[in-house]
């Protein structure tokens, strides 16, 4: 019941920078934006070990997580009446 080995999400995961002739890693991140219909304001996935997953209007307090959770956490969102979206975040090490 493993999944498959996936070489394309390899490459979305690091990404090198070189800045003043020195290497730094940034490892880039995910936040979930939620726009739910009938509402104005778009709302960020602020935890998800509750039920229902809670959410914060404030990006900052977003939980950033790796690419295969939020692609979980997207799909568990899903309905009819919220649209979500992955947005990338860059986090240095």
């Amino acid at each position: 019941m493993g999944g498959g080995f996936y070489p394309s999400h390899l490459f979305v995961t690091f990404a090198c920078h070189l800045r003043g002739g020195k290497k730094t890693m940034k490892h880039i991140k995910f936040v979930v934006k939620v726009k739910r219909s009938g509402t104005h304001t778009t709302e960020y996935v602020r935890r998800i070990d509750r039920t229902p997953i809670q959410m914060t209007a404030d990006r900052k307090r977003a939980l950033v997580m790796g690419k295969f959770t939020a692609e979980d956490t997207l799909k568990s969102l899903q309905t009819s009446r919220c649209s979500s979206e992955l947005v990338s975040v860059r986090v240095s090490t």
